[in-house]
């Protein structure tokens, strides 16, 4: 179905992701590393903004812990890819306002491709259904569809297959971003030369969704796990030592986001991580506060 044009550009707000859980099996004949993983989005965003246009084209902007400059603007950025996946007809105009570290672990390409899907959807007026964006989201990457659905939820697949979960807690964090990126796929590498006895199942994360249901963060804290950081800390023995470091300014635990490199802190409560955050910014530039879980992409501004 073709929809018509609209008049009013839409801009989409999507956020970043932790791993609460990051459960890792052994490689599947197709390549690819089953999950099971729990994620939660925090309020560090970026915002794209969609127009119709006579011509494509995409810009980017952040502020500058974020390396713009290292963002594709052509067909292969995600969201591009996103917007060739349901395009109804017609050029865009994309612009995008990054908050989220560029390959850090946070999933900022993914919001980005979750931000294009509904942008269009509400930009064309198709109204199309969650079960449909989800379907499309799937098809772009593994953490996409978590960014539409936003909230703390599990993830199963390769990350793909997305149900919401009981999580009765408001979670402060501190977030420090790598001015240098770390390669996803380096990472899972890695990960298989470290643990060539990876099960084929990965761990369910039943601890860790009982300490969400409790809404108390040093039990959370106890529960956390990601399998990818023994990798991304052998790969980047630095990490390690920011991990120990923020557990010494106060942080009830610290650990690498994804496949990093960014870590992140979780903290009793916002006075805790604000007095976190103090005390890594004596060593670190770029140290952001955040909290979760909030809401996946959604539509902020029309017209």
């Amino acid at each position: 179905m073709r929809a018509e044009r609209a008049s009013k550009p839409v801009t989409v707000r999507a956020a970043a992701k932790i791993n609460l859980h990051l459960a890792v099996g052994a490689p599947r004949p197709d390549g690819f590393h089953p999950l099971d993983t729990v994620y939660t989005a925090i309020d560090l965003y970026d915002d794209l903004t969609l127009a119709a246009a006579d011509a494509d084209s995409l810009a980017v902007d952040g502020p500058p812990y974020v390396d713009v400059a290292g963002i594709p603007t052509d067909a292969s950025n995600i969201a591009v890819r996103a917007l060739a996946e349901v395009a109804c007809g017609g050029a865009h105009t994309v612009r995008i306002g990054k908050r989220i570290p560029v390959a850090g672990g946070m999933a900022g390409g993914s919001a980005d491709a979750a931000a294009a899907l509904l942008a269009h959807d509400r930009l064309h007026g198709l109204d199309q259904s969650d079960e449909v964006l989800l379907a499309q989201a799937a098809r772009l990457g593994s953490d996409v569809p978590f960014s539409l659905v936003g909230g703390t939820a599990r993830g199963r697949g390769r990350g793909e297959v997305v149900e919401r979960v009981e999580d009765a807690g408001t979670w402060w964090w501190v977030v420090v971003p790598s001015d240098t990126g770390l390669s996803t796929p380096a990472v899972y590498r890695h990960f298989d030369v470290l643990r060539p006895d990876a099960p084929s199942q990965p761990a369910e994360p039943t601890e860790l969704l009982a300490a969400l249901a409790t809404g108390e963060p040093v039990r959370l804290a106890r529960t956390l796990r990601n399998d990818l950081e023994e990798p991304a800390i052998d790969l980047r023995p630095e990490l390690g030592t920011l991990i120990e470091r923020g557990e010494v300014e106060g942080a009830l635990r610290g650990m690498v986001s994804g496949s990093g490199p960014t870590c992140v802190f979780l903290c009793e409560g916002r006075d805790e991580a604000m007095a976190v955050a103090a005390g890594l910014s004596a060593t670190y530039d770029v140290v952001l506060p955040a909290m979760g879980p909030v809401a996946g992409a959604h539509v902020v501004t029309t017209g």
